[in-house]
């Protein structure tokens, strides 16, 4: 990185967290724009599994419960609680990945890169909702057991039922499905919604 690069880019340091990002991205040589990119593009996703994960736990603890009393699951409260989680994330990753992770980027329309960055998210959403669907009961059949020892070091009397075992089965594919989106999100987003940003600068 020469003297220019460096002093252009500690100029535009706006938080704490661009210091250590700064430093581990600068590894890389002439890759090391793109791995800065992406380093904040991973801290802005995690910002937004916090922003789904957390309304996802709110809206099932409260007005959308995955099971009803009875034991009945309610697979529709299940997709309307990941749809809202997923709405409130991608507008906290939108604004962001425009401000922070792709500064450079924002003399473009917004409301151009809002829609990309929405259909790019919107595909990632459908991929993620369909296997959430197809494998929370599943998952929370398998996690329950193996968890079930940790939960009862705080809850000794804990049991366990098909309610609990759907949050945590919903939990458990959420995870999942988040990881596996952040990629296509990164990638899709780099080279359609951002793609007029250089890669070296």
């Amino acid at each position: 990185m020469t003297q220019s690069n460096t002093m252009s880019t500690s100029s535009s340091i706006r938080n704490p967290l661009d210091i250590p990002i700064l430093a581990i991205a600068s590894r890389f040589g002439d890759k090391s724009k793109e791995v800065e990119r992406f380093l904040k593009f991973v801290v802005v996703g995690v910002i937004g599994f916090i922003v789904d994960f957390g309304t996802v736990t709110i809206l099932q603890a409260t007005v959308l419960p995955p099971t009803a009393k009875s034991g009945e699951r309610i697979v529709e409260n299940v997709i309307v609680a990941t749809t809202i989680a997923f709405i409130a994330a991608l507008l906290s990753n939108f604004t962001w990945n425009r401000i922070w992770t792709y500064p450079d980027s924002r003399s473009r329309s917004a409301r151009r890169q809002l829609f990309l960055f929405t259909f790019i998210s919107l595909v990632g959403w459908l991929a993620r909702t369909l296997w959430i669907t197809n494998a929370y009961h599943a998952l929370g059949e398998i996690f329950m057991p193996i968890l079930l020892p940790i939960i009862r070091i705080f809850r000794t009397a804990y049991v366990p039922s098909i309610a609990a075992d759907d949050k945590l089965g919903t939990m458990v594919a959420m995870v999942v499905g988040v990881i596996v989106v952040t990629f296509w999100n990164f990638f899709a987003n780099r080279h359609w919604t951002y793609n007029d940003v250089d890669s070296q600068s």
